[in-house]
């Protein structure tokens, strides 16, 4: 569905459940209910088939810890902020725990309302989910209404010549830039009609869950000093707005503060891609627009990956976009174990790539560069198959989002769309050198590393023992040597594309 203009129908009560969307301004959703309801509630599901498989992950691997996850921390604070700002307006949250299948559904006969607004989703067990809960509405006889917000343009709105998906980025971009319009990017005015908001029901009026209550245990995320729900989306956009000129020469340096942070806000929408894409794009218009324009890029990804994801829904069953790509064969065995085990936990012996992974296992956030370098050097450099980094990362990362993951995932693997292509193998040592040149990102993840000077920091196994003692660094016990030898596995790798 392309983005309403026009929604005739009206409705004495209505419904809108959030989800991937936790923000009471620019919502779809929300606008159409407020602005074709005489009265709205809102609803917020945590999720059970999603919950559950989290804590049996981490049960997996840490047997003897309570489950964590910063993204229900997350959730649960940016819900707080939508619930006041909800009741502020005089509406709230409704807060459910369980089977959204049977909630929503539920929760519409017991208020009696006549349609249930959402925003699109566009993962296929989300599809499959909200499918069942139209069919129930509908044997009930209540709508279910959909809406664009995610996206700026989805599935069927940016064709090629031949009226066909795009399949490779920067003609996708290109068409994209054309098709944009001041429409597109004009945020919904949910306050025009903020009066048809109606207050939770008392018996309903419940306070949010605490975390023990949802089955975690708390994480870093306050260490962490991530600003969550829409009050931390517009801190770290206005930040950005002091940097976005510099984005462009920043952003590929882990050390630097170059990236807006705002993916993880994007990812549970508690600021629209609405805002960010018209800010984006109205600073590119500038003179010195470089760095709004290389970040309205990256936005564009995003919708990109969106889309390809929609017309190829095999990709959520772990398929190659490339198919033929499917046949190829990956190391396996012990070997192949103790290489995945080592690349998750930052053991490789290359600073650059054990830094970044380090980054993630304590942050849940990775640089958008080093994400490149550590996807490569799983599949290129250790010939381990991409699906098991690609899963450790929709484990670690705070802003996992399916579509985007798997994309980036099947790019470095040379399997995708749009992929790098098979002989293009990063050199860990050389995206070091050039990109943490005075080894500064390393050093805040390995101290053990300090000492180490910039010519030696990229490779210490260069350096010789007796340097290295010198920086009080012993191979094989303050630090690994290295696993692989890059130049030998650029070899396989072109053996196993069979070039």
């Amino acid at each position: 569905m392309t983005r309403v203009r026009r929604l005739n129908d009206s409705f004495d009560t209505g419904l809108v459940w959030f989800r991937r969307d936790l923000r009471s301004a620019d919502h779809a959703a929300l606008y159409y209910a407020l602005k074709h309801c005489e009265r709205v509630w809102c609803m917020f599901v945590f999720d059970t088939t999603i919950l559950q498989p989290l804590v049996d992950t981490w049960q997996a691997r840490h047997p003897d810890t309570e489950p964590q996850d910063r993204r229900i921390e997350f959730i649960l604070a940016s819900l707080g902020q939508l619930d006041e700002a909800l009741r502020a307006k005089g509406g709230g949250l409704i807060v459910l725990y369980g089977d959204p299948a049977d909630l929503v559904p539920k929760l519409a006969a017991e208020l009696g309302v006549e349609a249930v607004f959402v925003n699109h989703d566009y993962e296929p067990v989300a599809i499959a989910r909200d499918e069942a809960v139209r069919e129930q509405l509908s044997d009930a006889s209540r709508q279910m209404l959909t809406f664009k917000d995610q996206v700026i343009f989805e599935r069927d709105e940016v064709l090629t010549g031949q009226n066909k998906p795009f399949t490779v980025f920067t003609p996708y971009k290109n068409a994209w830039l054309k098709q944009l319009n001041a429409f597109d990017l004009k945020p919904y005015p949910v306050d025009t009609y903020a009066k048809h908001l109606a207050a939770v029901p008392r018996k309903l009026d419940r306070k949010l869950p605490t975390l023990k209550q949802l089955g975690f245990a708390p994480s870093n995320l306050a260490e962490l000093e991530l600003p969550t729900g829409m009050s931390g989306a517009q801190q770290l956009l206005d930040d950005f707005k002091t940097r976005i000129d510099s984005y462009a020469d920043r952003r590929d340096f882990p050390a630097a503060k170059g990236p807006s942070y705002l993916s993880f806000h994007l990812r549970f929408g508690t600021v629209s891609i609405r805002t960010l894409a018209r800010l984006a794009h109205e600073m590119s218009l500038q003179p010195d627009g470089k760095g709004s324009s290389t970040w309205l890029s990256e936005l564009i990804w995003r919708d990109f990956y969106f889309m390809i994801l929609s017309h190829h829904p095999r990709l959520a069953s772990g398929a190659s976009f490339k198919e033929e790509y499917d046949r190829l064969r990956w190391e396996r065995g012990s070997h192949a174990d103790e290489a995945f085990a080592a690349w998750c936990d930052g053991r490789t012996g290359y600073p650059l790539v054990d830094a970044a992974m380090l980054q993630l296992n304590r942050t849940g956030y990775m640089h958008n560069r080093l994400r490149m370098v550590t996807a490569s050097f799983l599949v290129k450099d250790l010939g381990v198959d991409w699906r098991l980094g690609e899963r450790y990362f929709a484990e670690q990362l705070n802003d996992f989002d399916f579509s985007a993951n798997n994309g980036g995932w099947q790019w470095a693997a040379s399997t995708g769309c749009d992929a790098q292509p098979y002989f293009r193998i990063f050199n860990p040592v050389t995206q070091s050198e050039k990109f943490d040149a005075e080894g500064r990102f390393i050093k805040r993840y390995l101290p053990q590393l300090a000492k180490v000077p910039a010519k030696w920091i990229h490779a210490p196994w260069q350096a010789g023992a007796e340097r290295l003692a010198e920086f009080d660094v012993v191979l094989g016990k303050d630090y690994p040597a290295p696993i692989v030898d890059h130049a030998e596995a650029r070899q396989r790798t072109l053996a196993r594309f069979g070039k």
